[in-house]
């Protein structure tokens, strides 16, 4: 009998984790898939999205699929399955998701990209980002405007790293960092020592630090010996963690050796606390808040047949069409601003920036 009986709970308990929501709010669920919880952005983007969807009156289920696109995969069509009014989605790879999401368009169900572009499919119906290209020209800015290039003397040494090979965001923003960094390369005032400059030569797996502090690790081994890093183009500051751990390892930090100019992007608190430091020059902040808020009036448009507001419907193809798009602008963080813009703004507190 009891077995029976745990059976029977058995049972039920799968048919919850799959079956249609049946105590939502009026204006029923939204799905959100979001990539991973190992950065603190990501954690951020799904609460204020969650935060900014109940103001509306909604319910969200919030997923996070760590990494890993067969998970992804799997909590996204669970969500069609149980029947959400509509999908954000932050892609792991930007190209996995097309069979996925012709299940969500086959029941009626749009799809948002969410600051990354899903590629590959006609199922996208909306993209809501940041200005990637100009992330990246606003990383390469700082750097020649730190070192002065136009008025520089002395060739400067440089490094390059880009994101992932798997999101598009990560193609933009280094095209973003070389269009400003590339004049200086031709007329020789900033030299990639290692002459690795093409995106697959700079491109770190899953952003990932650690991968990033191996390659710098090498970096260095191969081409400085008694030569100085005068700055690494660094596209976010997870992986601009590792590379400062690889620097500090071979005695950079010191006034013998200071530390280069060191990018980033996300205004991770590790790498806020580098720029207070001194370790790191900038980071671009992306206020989460905001991208949250404009992806959430996005779909509100879509679920009310109301207009959805977008300011680009040129720019994001995605291989099959053009994503309309809405765009917000980043903001760069040095030494001299991060506490008028991170923590005025509310952002952070600034206790947890000490």
């Amino acid at each position: 009998m009891k077995s029976l009986k745990l059976i029977t709970a058995t049972l039920a308990l799968a048919l919850c984790a799959t079956a249609p929501y049946a105590n939502a709010e009026d204006k029923g669920v939204v799905g959100i898939s979001m990539p991973t919880k190992s950065s603190s952005r990501w954690i951020s983007d799904g609460q204020s999205m969650v935060d900014a969807f109940k103001a509306k009156g909604y319910q969200a289920d919030l997923q996070y699929a760590e990494d890993e696109v067969p998970n992804q995969i799997a909590q996204i069509e669970n969500l069609i399955t149980k029947g959400v009014k509509i999908l954000v989605v932050a892609p792991i790879d930007g190209t996995t998701l097309s069979n996925t999401l012709s299940k969500a368009q086959a029941r009626g169900i749009k799809v948002i990209s969410y600051d990354r572009l899903i590629r590959g499919t006609k199922d996208v119906d909306y993209y809501a980002t940041f200005d990637n290209f100009g992330v990246g020209a606003m990383m390469a800015d700082s750097v020649v405007k730190s070192l002065d290039l136009n008025n520089r003397k002395t060739p400067a040494n440089a490094e390059i790293f880009a994101g992932s090979a798997d999101d598009n965001n990560a193609h933009v923003v280094y095209d973003g960092m070389l269009s400003v960094i590339k004049p200086y390369m031709d007329n020789g005032k900033l030299v990639v020592r290692s002459k690795q400059l093409a995106f697959d030569k700079v491109a770190t797996f899953r952003w990932d630090g650690a991968t990033a502090q191996a390659r710098m690790d090498n970096l260095l081994s191969a081409y400085y010996g008694n030569a100085h890093v005068d700055a690494v183009l660094s596209p976010y500051d997870g992986i601009s963690v590792g590379i400062i751990s690889s620097l500090k390892g071979v005695g950079y930090g010191t006034a013998q050796q200071p530390m280069p100019v060191i990018t980033g992007q996300d205004a991770e608190i590790p790498s806020v606390k580098a720029i207070i430091r001194g370790d790191q020059k900038t980071t671009v902040f992306k206020d989460t808040r905001e991208l949250a808020k404009a992806t959430v009036e996005m779909a509100d448009a879509v679920l009310n047949k109301k207009t959805v507001p977008v300011n680009d419907t040129k720019t994001y193809n995605n291989g099959v069409k053009v994503v309309p798009t809405y765009l917000l602008k980043p903001v760069l963080v040095d030494s001299g601003n991060w506490k008028t813009t991170l923590v005025a703004s509310g952002y952070y507190k600034e206790a947890q920036l000490k």
